[in-house]
């Protein structure tokens, strides 16, 4: 895989910021032409740089107003049943497996309390060899993974 020079970090910077910008508009930005920008574009999802492109939704105003995260330690035996359990429940907007006792990293995104309520004693404690739950709720975001700043 080719390593990402200057100009193709810069329009990695420019399409994290502006996923629908044009190829015309990034080559103005960084005075380049627009075959070059869709030829370092389509190189960089060749490579896989660019997994794909996509929408960011602001979930409290698409009516998710709870986000919780949460370290789900499991016997190493259900780890992976754990995980693909959860990752098929429409609540679970992300699970990784993290380091330590086999533990699970999960992000949920709820509408209330009662549905994060819902969420864990119907859909959580409910799954075979789970040993703890840590959960925290979400009280203000100062950079998200895009990078938006508040």
């Amino acid at each position: 895989m080719a390593k990402q020079d200057k100009y193709d970090q810069q329009i990695l910077s420019l399409l994290t910021d502006n996923g629908r910008m044009s190829y015309v508009d990034i080559a103005k930005e960084l005075g380049i032409s627009r075959v070059a920008v869709r030829d370092r574009v389509q190189s960089m999802v060749d490579e896989g740089v660019i997994e794909k492109f996509s929408v960011v939704i602001n979930s409290e105003k698409a009516g998710k107003e709870i986000s919780a995260f949460f370290e789900v330690d499991c016997d190493p035996q259900y780890l992976v049943e754990v995980a693909e359990s959860l990752v098929n429940k429409p609540s679970v907007a992300s699970c990784y497996q993290m380091t330590g006792p086999s533990t699970l990293h999960m992000h949920v995104l709820v509408e209330d309390m009662a549905a994060l309520e819902t969420f864990i004693n119907e859909e959580l404690y409910t799954l075979d060899g789970i040993t703890r739950v840590e959960s925290h709720i979400l009280l203000r975001r100062f950079k998200s993974r895009t990078g938006l700043k508040l």
